[in-house]
């Protein structure tokens, strides 16, 4: 098994050859850069010339080597690796991975070494064996702009590729909201929320990279980061036109008959069926049979069809007549009748002329409830928003009675209550009272 190559064709023409300006390649930044990776450009080409087979089984030697954790490799332990492989196709692989420089041959401990260039090519295949493929070209360039950035090694290259990107989705997601296409819809559905998911979880990457770029006063590079941003908002809004796109399809849906069965479910079962023909096979094997019917029995199915019993029609009805409305009586709430029996007491109180008495006759008796309402009624009396009331309320608040609380408490002698503050209630013709009146 050998491998051949034409030297000659490698060298037929100069990079400067296919520019109008033989000078345009030397002031291209990426063209500059390019030139800077020439070992590693021709360590890719030493893999990737060729045919497809060799290509794969270099690919494949190649991580097979990278992956063994020895960091020197005899040349007995790659036999024993690649048992499987036949001496001249490894020998040959081997050749070529020396010749790019990706492996170092120790001759005097007869030893292989991996290169560094070998490990900077190594993050390059790595995609090749990546276990992702849905989205994988998104998720490698946020784990290149995050990794970078954690390193501190960000490029605005790997910026302006992942903005290119989310550009590129952006109007992929598009052009399915326009073809209003419900299986095209649920097809970027799916990889659009996808593509949130992974745009979400490196926002905080872009959102240090801007800052970053802010505190160190790099131009170019926070221009760069607020882009991303900018593209990054532009397709987290797309979720809004994804909802309105597929409620229209769902709108445009048709249920066939009372079946429930949708144009949907038969569009999805037709497509699961892998020879569409052998549905019409046995649709012609039975010959039409027509039927031909004569006018007179038209007319008999006519005659029976009128001469049918059929019920007969509601006749529309008067309404019934006004009735009385039966007597009843108007339920008012009433206030408890403490207050009328309170009020009747201050009254007495009044008309025999005494100017102080005692708390406790006006507030104890009965139950403890009573007591406690009775006790609540006393700031009433004398209140100037209550006076202009009308009711029972208004003449409780125009008594000529006030109270005093006393700091002072005590026992009682009551059957409910055991224990309440002292305290007086005073007529407003007492001279004190006037007295009092008079200062406030």
């Amino acid at each position: 098994m050998r491998e051949t190559t034409n030297p000659a064709s490698e060298d037929e023409a100069r990079f400067e050859d296919f520019f109008r300006d033989a000078a345009a390649p030397s002031e291209a930044q990426l063209l500059w850069q390019l030139e800077r990776q020439e070992a590693l450009t021709a360590a890719l080409r030493a893999l990737f010339h060729g045919p497809a087979t060799l290509v794969k089984l270099r690919v494949w030697v190649f991580m097979e080597v990278m992956a063994m954790p020895a960091s020197r490799i005899s040349r007995e332990a790659l036999n024993q690796h690649f048992h499987m492989l036949r001496d001249e196709p490894l020998e040959l692989v081997l050749k070529r991975l020396r010749e790019a420089e990706l492996l170092l041959w120790d001759a005097s401990n007869q030893q292989y070494g991996v290169t560094p260039l070998a490990q900077q090519l190594l993050g390059l295949l790595t995609p090749l064996v990546s276990n992702q493929a849905q989205d994988a070209d998104l998720s490698a360039l946020l784990a290149n702009v995050a990794g970078a950035h954690q390193l501190g090694t960000l490029d605005p290259a790997q910026l302006q590729h992942l903005q290119a990107q989310l550009s590129r989705l952006y109007d992929e997601f598009a052009d399915a909201i326009a073809s209003g296409s419900e299986f095209h819809l649920r097809r970027a559905r799916q990889r659009f929320g996808r593509a949130l998911s992974l745009v979400e979880k490196a926002s905080e990457a872009l959102s240090a990279i801007m800052v970053q770029a802010q505190e160190q006063g790099n131009a170019k590079l926070e221009r760069l980061a607020r882009e991303l941003g900018l593209a990054q908002a532009r397709l987290l809004a797309m979720a809004s036109q994804f909802n309105r796109a597929l409620q229209q399809a769902d709108r445009q849906r048709v249920t066939l008959g009372s079946t429930g069965i949708t144009t949907t479910d038969v569009r999805r079962w037709l497509q699961g069926v892998h020879f569409l023909e052998n549905l019409s096979l046995g649709a012609l094997s039975r010959p039409v049979q027509p039927i031909f019917v004569a006018q007179h029995e038209l007319l008999d199915s006519c005659e029976a069809e009128f001469e049918r019993d059929r019920p007969a029609p509601k006749e529309a009805e008067a309404l019934p007549g006004a009735q009385a409305a039966p007597a009843g009586e108007l339920a008012v709430m009433s206030l408890p009748p403490e207050m009328s029996v309170m009020q009747a007491l201050l009254a007495r109180w009044s008309e025999s002329g005494e100017l102080e008495q005692n708390l406790a006759p006006a507030v104890l008796g009965g139950s403890y409830a009573r007591a406690s309402y009775r006790a609540q009624l006393l700031p009433l009396l004398g209140d100037p928003q209550a006076q202009h009331l009308s009711g029972a309320t208004g003449d409780m608040a125009r008594q000529p009675w006030r109270v005093h609380w006393s700091a002072s408490q005590g026992e009682v002698d009551d059957e409910y209550v055991a224990w309440m503050s002292q305290g007086v209630l005073r007529s407003v013709a007492a001279p004190e009272q006037q007295e009092e009146d008079k200062k406030e």
